[in-house]
């Protein structure tokens, strides 16, 4: 009795918090809109990130914002749910755009949120494309923009950390900007793959102490950055390697901007 009475009150609180997050997704839609300015739109957008948790009634815990250098950088998260952008959107200060696969760009409201935010749309099938957007990434990295990437490139159901596309650590050793690592605890508890009506639960963000920059901006220097990261979110995140049974990613040599067109978002 008490299971089924459990799995009612799930459904309900399911259709309520989706009902909550698409009333919230078009009233920010109708504020991008109108409201002129990146800073102000990304402003916007943590406001409402932090308001669907609220709604919600899902405690978000963030610890180590004291960690994120005062200078530019470039943050690394592990990727488990559609939940994690919106999460780091809340945990994180507005001034990091997000790096995101180009297929989001169609996603109705979604897309439209992600571009006036300022998230950088990155191709993966086409290799003459992501070799341009590789050398964008590259530039702004260099040009002192904060970026964020989820390295695993895609998320599912198991957990277990996949392993890490290269792109975030070559832009990273290029220009010469720590990485910050960060954990997210229980989006996949929340709303896991291939299901659409969240679940109560509790949100942790934690995030790790910068990693480099190295004085070498080489391929070696990447992979000691996408290395030292992953071992730290690994040591927190309390779920399997999932690298154990895939065989690792060669990096391609450091003078081709192929390697970053990598490092792009589930």
């Amino acid at each position: 009795m008490a299971r089924v009475f459990t799995r009612i009150f799930n459904i309900l609180w399911g259709i309520y918090a989706l009902t909550a997050f698409l009333v919230l997704a078009l009233t920010a839609t109708a504020l991008m809109v109108v409201t002129p300015g990146l800073e102000r739109r990304r402003r916007i957008a943590r406001r409402a990130a932090r308001l669907i948790f609220t709604l919600w009634g899902v405690p978000l815990d963030v610890e180590g914002l004291d960690r994120l250098p005062a200078r530019t950088c470039i943050v690394v998260a592990n990727h488990a749910s559609y939940l994690d952008g919106i999460i780091l959107t809340a945990a994180l200060p507005a001034r990091f755009a997000f790096v995101i696969k180009k297929e989001m760009r169609a996603v109705p409201f979604a897309g439209y949120l992600l571009h006036r935010i300022g998230s950088e749309f990155v191709e993966r099938s086409n290799r003459h494309r992501a070799a341009m957007d590789a050398r964008r990434m590259l530039r702004k990295a260099h040009d002192g923009d904060a970026l964020a990437f989820f390295p695993e490139g895609t998320f599912s159901r198991e957990p277990g950390l996949k392993p890490f596309r290269s792109g975030a650590f070559v832009a990273a050793a290029r220009a010469g900007l720590p990485v910050v690592p960060i954990v997210i605890r229980g989006a996949r508890d929340i709303l896991p793959d291939e299901q659409w009506l969240p679940r109560p639960g509790r949100l942790e963000v934690q995030l790790e102490d910068p990693v480099g920059p190295h004085l070498a901006r080489d391929n070696a220097a990447a992979r000691a950055l996408s290395d030292a990261s992953r071992r730290r979110i690994l040591a927190s995140l309390d779920e399997p390697d999932l690298t154990l049974d895939e065989q690792r990613p060669v990096a391609a040599p450091a003078a081709s901007p192929e390697v970053a067109t990598e490092a792009v978002t589930g």
